[in-house]
């Protein structure tokens, strides 16, 4: 019970801790809920991008697949990096430069309304049925590891499960129904600092767990790899989900939409206070993105070797990938920390979940309120309209979280599929749109639904896998053969974009699309972000080679 109130306590801390610097800011405009009143500085920034994407789904999904294959999964973590560099120096000073609040916005810009009204649709059905679930669902499942929650409450694990996914959408939504994109960014700071300290310190005790009272770290990481030496190559197997030519093809696109066109995550980009300041946030989560396996990664992979040494460790993970994180903080870490670092998880979970019904909010009402349903309305019933919108995504994600996930296999593998469905045709369009300037409206419309149509049959009717009973169930190309999946993904996008152009020869702009500059911001560059942004890359690539092999 002393862990149960120390996770309360730290969680509250925050919760005391936003309000505090967050008092006396206006929510009752669209600046202000929407956009933090652009006033957002880089810590912030960087602070609310790496927490909005650092939940359970990687703290859980990420260690549970090093716990599987190693360090190979790290190029979703260390290739962020490099589209973070993409995003501060070629896409974020056009999207400060338009004044926009969302990526439809941008994209109506562009292409008329007709495509911001479809892709505010699909951003906010994904986010509703695949995003927000998969984040509730992973988080309950850590949580009810690090805590032993079943024991303590004597629930099933469905009832856990249920039980947890419902605190945190509670909790998760009061800050982003109430306070905003300005709430959503403090809080994540905080959060942020708490999952650095605490993750690390994970890392550290994981270590100390495989060395002993006097061995050192680095020899408990020689002794891991003198019993797998595969468990350090960064390029990984034709057997594992990362190989590495899919980091050119799947995985480098799906980065590349994370990260540079996904308004659940770049939104907080869109607040910054100028574009110098917008680029110091994007380019410090990307130095922290290229360290994140510490925290992310080498976790599952100690987890991985403990299981080998200790059966009985092993034998509460059961082969179950998604339990090998929280069985390991649970085994390692000292009472005392437990309840603290479980507050941490409980805070990276919130940081996602209220930045996305954040974002869910401004794009229904920007996007559906106030250009379809109500365009007199003033910025009180538009903010209003958001908050109703936050509510209802919150209830159908709570209710979709353990129905769609609860005894599905491989589920960071299935969480990358599905988010393929929509990141690869959106990215498709926005990259089309963004250079060439004389593409339409109904090209895009028609990229849109054609790259939908090749993703669902690439996903979900072209494969078949066999359930826990050994019944035959549906299962897409993408994961049963995860691999080509991902160059399936590059395929499509392809030729997506060729078919974009041969019909933009046809389907033409009368005049040739001109950005304009909405004077929102200083659009002054930070005078250092081209050799930080290279630095940055160099780095990436050094990682790579160093650990190719092993």
């Amino acid at each position: 019970m002393t862990t149960i109130l120390t996770c309360i306590f730290f969680t509250a801390l925050v919760a005391l801790l936003t309000w505090f610097f967050t008092r006396g800011k206006s929510t009752n405009d669209e600046t202000g809920y929407f956009l933090a009143g652009r006033s957002l500085t880089g810590i912030f920034i960087a602070g609310s991008l790496l927490l909005t994407n650092l939940s359970t789904e990687q703290l859980v999904g990420l260690n549970g697949g090093a716990f599987k294959e190693g360090l190979s999964v790290m190029a979703w973590e260390v290739v962020a990096g490099a589209s973070l560099v993409v995003l501060a120096l070629v896409f974020l000073p056009r999207y400060l430069k338009s004044g926009i609040a969302t990526i439809p916005q941008f994209l109506e810009m562009r292409y008329g309304g007709g495509v911001r009204a479809l892709t505010t649709f699909i951003f906010i059905i994904a986010y509703t049925l695949i995003l927000l679930p998969f984040v509730l669902f992973m988080g309950a499942r850590g949580l009810s590891g690090m805590l032993d929650l079943q024991s303590l409450f004597g629930l099933s694990e469905t009832g856990t499960i249920w039980a947890v996914v419902i605190f945190v959408a509670v909790v998760g939504s009061a800050y982003a129904i109430f306070g905003g994109l300005r709430a959503v960014a403090v809080s994540d700071t905080f959060n942020g600092v708490g999952l650095l300290v605490g993750g690390l310190t994970i890392t550290f005790f994981a270590l100390k767990a495989i060395a002993g009272d006097d061995g050192s770290l680095f020899g408990a990481l020689s002794e891991i790899k003198e019993a797998n030496p595969d468990a350090f190559n960064s390029i990984g197997t034709k057997d594992e989900s990362v190989h590495w030519p899919t980091l050119f093809s799947g995985v480098l696109l799906l980065n590349f939409f994370y990260w540079c066109t996904n308004q659940q995550i770049i939104q907080r980009t869109f607040g910054a206070k100028n574009l110098a300041e917008g680029q110091k946030g994007v380019l410090l989560a990307a130095f922290f993105k290229i360290l994140a396996p510490l925290i992310l990664i080498l976790p599952g992979i100690i987890a991985a070797h403990l299981a080998l040494k200790d059966a009985d460790f092993a034998a509460q993970i059961g082969g179950d990938e998604s339990k090998a994180y929280g069985t390991l903080v649970k085994h390692v870490l000292p009472d005392a920390f437990v309840g603290f670092f479980a507050a941490v998880v409980i805070g990276s979970i919130l940081s996602t979940f209220n930045s996305v019904l954040n974002s869910s909010a401004t794009l229904f009402s920007l996007g559906i309120y106030k250009t379809m349903i109500n365009p007199g309305a003033d910025t009180r019933k538009v903010v209003r309209s958001g908050r109703i919108c936050s509510l209802a995504v919150a209830v159908f994600a709570t209710i979709a979280a353990p129905t769609f996930f609860l005894g599905r296999d491989k589920l960071f593998a299935y969480f990358q599929s599905l988010n393929g469905i929509y990141f690869i045709p959106l990215l498709a369009i926005i990259l089309v749109g963004m250079f060439n300037k004389t593409a339409n409206g109904r090209s895009a419309l028609i990229t849109i639904v054609t790259g939908l149509v090749a993703m669902i049959a690439g996903t979900f009717f072209t494969g078949k896998q066999t359930d826990a009973t050994g019944e035959v169930i549906t299962q897409g190309w993408l994961i049963d053969n995860f691999v080509s999946g991902f160059h399936y993904m590059g395929a499509v996008f392809a030729a997506l974009i060729l078919l974009q152009l041969i019909l933009g020869r046809s389907m033409r702009l009368a005049t040739p699309y001109v950005q304009q500059d909405a004077k929102a911001v200083d659009l002054t560059p930070w005078k250092f972000a081209k050799p930080v942004g290279i630095g940055l890359l160099c780095a990436i690539l050094a990682i790579y080679a160093l650990l190719a092999g092993g």
